[in-house]
């Protein structure tokens, strides 16, 4: 094929979009609508494959000087008027899916065939893509071929059911696998005026509290805004429990009541910042412990964490609170001495819970912390919704089951889709996850299992599989 058939063939296919565009889609049938959309979707995400090769072949052939731009990201700004941020994005996809040639001329194929191969069949968009493509630049060097391909196959499968915000969890979880340490710390600015400094610049009165993702090593970003009400009561609370001396966990016995002795507080060497941290901690932990918090969804306020016996044994991974959030095993370790936290243990090969306990007895509600551990969250594949906002769903409907609840007929759900389950749903638990089956009508192909709460599942399926294959 000769540039002047190439030009015409795109020339046929900007014509056939004018086409479709003037269509009139009232005589479409609400499943014909779907069917249409979908297919228009897919056509979407295959044509970043020729964008690909297309800026391969300018950037091995051409420079931005000669296209009148000082750099590649410049090309695409001022030619197709995109954002920095689109350029960016659209030339490190190149670069890991587009085709290569090496020193010697040699054609090599993508950086990441797999994904590359599941863009060309329209399977995942470009968001999946920028999310595959920012795992792998946040994957630690040391971190082995085989283990990669691992990644990159639990990434595609999850990928093919979910969206790119469900994926970006599981990439969040698998870096928190392989890189538990996290990045390497930084300093921030001393006493910057969160103990009260106003700010110089004026906005109108607003109040905030933001939390951002949960790094690799357990940490999180908060940050906001309090308004003068809040401060008010925080600032007597602060000033006691962030005084030198007080709540400092270095201590063999911190000093949390009363006044700290002379010596705790010439031995404290924490920064401003660190003891109202560490004051935090405790005062959550006085009103966890208080029993004065009432209930949510059925259960007394309490953390609720679940852990495998292994990783109890080894001191090592880390526990999932009913939230979705990780706490390093030597953390859950020290919690563990504390009247606040429920803890759920399972075998990891066989997901048996082997232990379910609290150091100090309530109420016996031992089957819904199982539903939080076992579980983490909605069963119902696509929900994000963590366990503390769920609800107990009857697999077998608690009317039709003479109202017993057995927690072998149990599942989580949020209200949505709980209710949805009774719309023709059909719920089973099985040893592989929960499975939502939609009734007669409404299957599309859409997944059967919830992998958002149980990554290290999709994970281990990709390691067996590899371990089975003698030519991995």
């Amino acid at each position: 094929m000769d540039a002047d058939a190439v030009l015409a063939l795109v020339a046929r296919h900007v014509a056939s979009i004018q086409e479709l565009m003037d269509l009139d889609i009232a005589m479409l049938t609400d499943a014909q609508k779907m069917a249409v959309l979908t297919d228009l979707e897919t056509a979407q995400r295959r044509l970043p494959v020729l964008t690909h090769r297309i800026l391969a072949a300018l950037q091995r052939e051409a420079s931005p000087m000669e296209l009148g731009s000082k750099s590649w990201r410049q090309v695409l700004t001022d030619h197709l008027r995109l954002s920095k941020k689109d350029a960016r994005q659209r030339l490190d996809a190149a670069a890991a899916l587009g085709p290569r040639v090496s020193l010697s001329g040699q054609a090599l194929g993508p950086r990441l065939p797999k994904v590359a191969a599941a863009q060309a069949a329209g399977t995942i968009g470009a968001e999946h893509v920028t999310v595959i493509g920012e795992f792998f630049a946040k994957l630690p060097e040391h971190v082995c071929a085989a283990d990669r391909d691992v990644c990159e196959n639990a990434l595609l499968a999850h990928a093919a059911t979910t969206g790119p915000d469900q994926l970006a969890k599981l990439a969040t979880d698998l870096i928190a696998y392989f890189d538990q340490d996290g990045p390497p710390p930084h300093d921030d600015a001393e006493d910057d005026g969160a103990d009260g400094g106003g700010e110089a610049e004026h906005t109108p009165p607003t109040r905030t509290l933001d939390v951002g993702k949960q790094h690799p090593d357990g940490t999180v970003q908060i940050t906001g805004r309090l308004s003068a009400q809040t401060w008010a009561y925080l600032e007597p609370i602060l000033a006691k429990y962030a005084a030198p001396g007080m709540c400092n966990p270095a201590d063999q016995q911190p000093c949390v009541t009363g006044t700290p002795t002379q010596a705790q507080i010439d031995e404290d060497t924490r920064t401003s910042g660190q003891r109202r941290h560490d004051a935090l901690t405790a005062i959550t932990r006085t009103a966890l412990t208080s029993g004065e918090l009432g209930q949510h969804n059925g259960l007394p306020v309490s953390v609720v964490v679940s852990t495998t016996l292994q990783d109890l044994q080894d001191a090592a991974g880390s526990g999932v609170t009913a939230g979705g959030s990780r706490i390093p095993m030597r953390e859950l370790i020290a919690m563990a001495s504390h009247a606040h936290l429920w803890l759920a243990v399972f075998d990891r090969h066989t997901n048996e819970i082997l232990y379910c306990g609290r150091s100090k007895r309530i109420a016996p509600l031992a089957h819904r912390i199982v539903l939080f551990a076992r579980d983490r969250g909605c069963t119902k594949p696509g929900c994000t919704v963590a366990a503390y906002g769920t609800q107990v769903h009857h697999t077998q409907g608690w009317v039709r089951n003479q109202g017993q609840t057995n927690v072998d007929e149990e599942v989580l759900a949020c209200a949505p889709d709980n209710r949805l389950a009774e719309q023709g749903w059909t719920v089973k638990i099985t040893p592989h996850g929960v499975e939502w089956i939609p009734p007669p009508g409404r299957d599309h192909g859409q997944p059967r299992i919830n992998h958002y709460h149980h990554p290290e599942r999709l994970l281990a399926q990709f390691k067996n599989q590899h371990d089975d294959d003698p030519g991995g």
